[in-house]
């Protein structure tokens, strides 16, 4: 049952428990001039039937992806959500869990984040991963912060234009506030800098807006020139990508929101960060350990997380010292129930969907190209009539268009959208006029 009322008996009770007569009297210290005199304005009582019908009443005024097809991605996407992820997390123990610092009574939150940090270091190709961030912008600034002291040598960061407008936003203030010097540049101006003085450099894979760069060459010139490399990936994508190990990543970020969790208006969401080991002691955040007990027998406990973060303040590492366990939950689920080969099929279908999409554009004639390298799910493509106009257009037959950005219209295809859907998106942009 949802609900268990409170029966009179109850009532009775708990009135003797409290010795009080009544249930005014247990607000009697109260004064009499602050209490409200007359009724609460409220409508008449419905029941549980007539209140979720009235509720649902009013959230089919909003548009959703329920009912609209998303072509919006720009950090936050919509992926098919396993209804198993709603069933778990919302048992009580994990629901309304708080932070496991007592082990004895927390081995089932712990075994759970434990083998979280296990897939994100599968997935990234690190050593180590932490038990999450508050957001994939939080965790980019920490790669930045942590990088910069890496070396006392070195302490310059160096941010790659085409990541996360708010992301870069993010990193920036975190340096900024901390006296750490920043520049921005471009690929190719990255790929001709001197790197004498810079501790890292950041690049987004695949870019903001859909790129996919040489890592390789990038990957290279950065070791080379004795930088640290930070990359700020889409999980999904990794599926199928080249891992961030093997072109030099030393540390990989990024939002775990297409890992199962809901398009909730910006959150709650889940940055993920891991590393090689050399970096691990300087992680924020916190880490779960295995271990043994007395008996000998497999246990989880909270490890390496460095006191320092919670008391000292600006001379910490870090101020970090929570994580987002139910997210960190979630992403654990969705990526068990697709498995590896389901999770390739996921990437797989997002690639030719978006490529689909891409080529079905191209073709109407009323857009035009904006970069010839490969992209995973997401791409940039320069319409002929205005963006603004364009997305209310395709709003009124159901679309969710894509974002609007400096260098065109940013459009995300996901496993989601079906043929009919693509065509349809297709033939309502190409036939609108401005």
């Amino acid at each position: 049952m949802r609900y268990i009322p409170v029966t009179e008996k109850d009532r009775k009770e708990m009135l003797i428990r409290c010795k009080a007569d009544n249930i005014e009297q247990l607000f009697s210290s109260i004064p009499d001039d602050v209490r409200l005199k007359r009724p609460l304005n409220l409508p008449d009582a419905k029941s549980e039937m007539e209140l979720i019908k009235y509720m649902q009443t009013i959230a089919a005024k909003n548009s959703n992806t329920g009912n609209y097809a998303c072509f919006l991605g720009a950090g936050a996407y919509d992926h098919y959500i396993p209804s198993v992820i709603g069933h778990l997390v919302s048992r009580q123990e994990f629901f309304t869990a708080y932070t496991p610092y007592q082990p004895e009574i927390s081995q089932g939150t712990l075994t759970a984040i434990f083998e979280y940090q296990t897939m994100i270091c599968e997935l990234t190709g690190m050593d180590v991963s932490n038990a999450s961030m508050y957001d994939g912008a939080s965790a980019l600034a920490e790669a930045c912060v942590i990088s910069s002291s890496a070396s006392r040598k070195k302490s310059e960061i160096i941010i790659v234009e085409d990541m996360h407008p708010e992301y870069r936003e993010t990193a920036e203030t975190y340096l900024k506030f901390r006296g750490i010097k920043h520049a921005s540049m471009t690929v190719e101006q990255l790929l001709s800098a001197d790197l004498t003085n810079t501790a890292g450099v950041c690049i987004q894979y695949p870019s903001f807006y859909g790129d996919i760069y040489d890592m390789d060459r990038i990957g290279k010139y950065v070791k080379e020139n004795g930088s640290l490399l930070i990359v700020c990936a889409n999980p999904v994508a990794l599926a199928l990508l080249k891992s961030p190990k093997d072109f030099g990543a030393d540390f990989v970020v990024g939002e775990g929101q297409p890992l199962g969790m809901p398009l909730g208006f910006g959150g709650p969401y889940l940055g993920f960060f891991a590393c090689v080991k050399e970096h691990m002691r300087k992680m924020p955040g916190r880490i779960v350990g295995k271990t043994t007990d007395v008996d000998g027998k497999t246990a989880y406990v909270l490890t390496l997380q460095a006191r320092e973060q919670h008391i000292r303040r600006e001379k910490a590492t870090s101020n970090i010292c929570s994580n987002q366990a139910l997210c960190a939950l979630m992403a654990t689920i969705y990526l068990s129930v697709t498995g590896k080969e389901g999770f390739k099929q996921v990437a797989k279908r997002c690639v030719d969907n978006a490529h689909y999409v891409y080529e079905g554009l191209l073709k109407t004639g009323k857009f035009e190209k904006v970069s010839d390298l490969p992209f995973f799910h997401e791409f940039t493509v320069k319409p002929k009539e205005d963006i603004t106009a364009l997305n209310a257009y395709l709003f009124k037959y159901g679309f969710i268009g894509g974002h609007k950005t400096e260098k065109g219209w940013l459009v995300a295809v996901t496993e989601k959208r079906t043929k009919e859907e693509m065509d349809e998106f297709i033939k309502r942009a190409g036939e609108f006029n401005g």
